[in-house]
């Protein structure tokens, strides 16, 4: 896709007409990350907002005692690097490509000057920060509150809610990440992980097909789990 097709399912810039797409296409600069290759690194200065045109990432802190947590995924048309643009702090998390990536990069000056010209831009931010801050308290809430089970399960809710295909009373991820990835998010051990997607399937909530995974009844299951 050209750079003005991927602004355009930016949720920043889905409001905005072809003319002013043209102008933040013009601003953009390209970059390819490899596989595992490391995009941004905590406490690093920031001046790029960056939006991914394809490909995946994982962004990422460690903790305490020195793992992985990982605190989303993000693919094609979602951004990051936005706090540090706006605060002028170094970066508060790292970011790493889980395959070939590749991304738009806008310089800090110019990221700030389309807020200030553009209104629309600033309050679809805005908007986009509360609900990643909203969906982080949940996650970070409910998951302190639940058992093996019920951890996996929320986390494979965050990434259908997120990322998943709805058809039928059904959601499906079609790329799901690694067990070990999951764990991290979970806060739990990869064999966890694999013990307790089995015992999913044995209750036949959901059925998995290599890396696509499919939550059957979904509603039934996030109100099952949400409710624990």
């Amino acid at each position: 896709m050209s750079a003005v097709e991927i602004l355009r399912i930016v949720p920043l810039f889905s409001e905005l007409k072809d003319p002013v797409l043209e102008n933040i296409a013009k601003l953009c600069q390209q970059k390819v990350y490899q596989k595992e290759q490391v995009i941004l690194m905590e406490e690093d200065t920031g001046d790029s907002f960056f939006i991914i045109e394809s490909g995946s990432v994982k962004v990422t802190r460690l903790s305490e005692d020195g793992r992985e947590v990982i605190l989303s995924f993000l693919y094609e048309g979602d951004f990051f690097g936005e706090l540090s643009i706006l605060d002028g702090e170094k970066r508060s998390a790292n970011v790493i490509a889980l395959e070939k990536t590749l991304v738009y990069m806008i310089d800090r000056s110019d990221f700030l000057d389309l807020l200030e010209r553009n209104p629309l831009i600033s309050i679809a931010l805005l908007k986009e920060l509360a609900t990643r801050l909203r969906l982080s308290d949940q996650h970070i809430e409910a998951l302190s509150l639940s058992d093996a089970e019920g951890k996996i399960a929320l986390v494979l809710l965050r990434i259908a809610e997120e990322y998943g295909i709805h058809h039928r009373g059904c959601v499906t991820v079609n790329n799901l990440p690694l067990q070990q990835d999951i764990a991290n998010m979970a806060g739990t051990t990869r064999e966890t992980v694999s013990r307790m997607l089995k015992n999913l399937e044995k209750k036949h909530w959901i059925e998995r097909e290599g890396h696509k995974l499919t939550i059957n009844e979904y509603e039934k299951f996030k109100v099952s789990y949400m409710s624990k």
